[in-house]
């Protein structure tokens, strides 16, 4: 009687093993891009929005058609302060277009416009950017207190702007704050971080004596 021996093959089953792991690695690392890629997703569409500049009424800062980045958690867990440039909505409307004006007033705040001026709590405001003198106060004519919770904006081209002057706007309650106007997209993809003040009081007087060569 003839007894066949069969020889296993080691290596073959030693492939098939690596092949088994190479496979789950794979499908691991495939699961990975792709919880990446949502996670990433998710949190774009939750700290981060575009949106449009629309008109004139915050040059020189912000010009008509400027793409604009919102930083949505940046009031999350503080208050916009006082110069900063927000993003809000008009209260009352959630269908509105999105506005965007700089914050003067804070919440407690004492508001008027007296000669083109702004007054806040019965001082001058000394505002850090150059703008000129307001011609129509609006319904800071006469003076106002902020509630608790809101804010006077006003847009950089203080003659050229609808903002918590007129009613239509109003003051800004800060539940109507959809974030901070944070960076400026360019054309040709290049990015800027929008810059608080548009030109300072020092800029001006040093370029008062220069002329330009057009």
């Amino acid at each position: 009687m003839v007894i066949s021996m069969m020889k296993y093959d080691f290596d073959r089953d030693i492939k098939r093993k690596k092949r088994k792991k190479l496979y789950i690695r794979i499908i691991i690392w495939m699961v990975e891009i792709v919880a990446v890629i949502a996670l990433a997703y998710a949190i774009i569409n939750v700290a981060l929005e575009k949106t449009t500049m629309l008109g004139e009424s915050m040059e020189i800062t912000l010009q008509d058609e400027d793409k604009i980045v919102i930083n949505k958690l940046a009031y999350k867990f503080r208050d916009p302060k006082r110069y900063d440039i927000i993003v809000f909505k008009q209260s009352g409307n959630e269908h509105s277009y999105y506005n965007i004006k700089r914050v003067i007033g804070l919440p407690g705040e004492r508001v008027k416009i007296l000669d083109g001026v702004v007054y806040v709590n019965g001082e001058a405001l000394e505002e850090p950017m150059v703008v000129d003198p307001i011609r129509i106060p609006g319904l800071a004519d006469e003076e106002f207190t902020l509630d608790e919770d809101e804010f006077f904006v006003l847009g950089d081209n203080r003659n050229n702007s609808e903002d918590s002057r007129f009613a239509n706007i109003g003051n800004v309650v800060k539940d109507d704050i959809i974030g901070k106007a944070w960076i400026r997209l360019n054309p040709f993809g290049i990015v800027n971080k929008i810059n608080m003040y548009s030109k300072s009081v020092e800029e001006n007087v040093e370029g008062e004596g220069k002329t330009s060569g057009e």
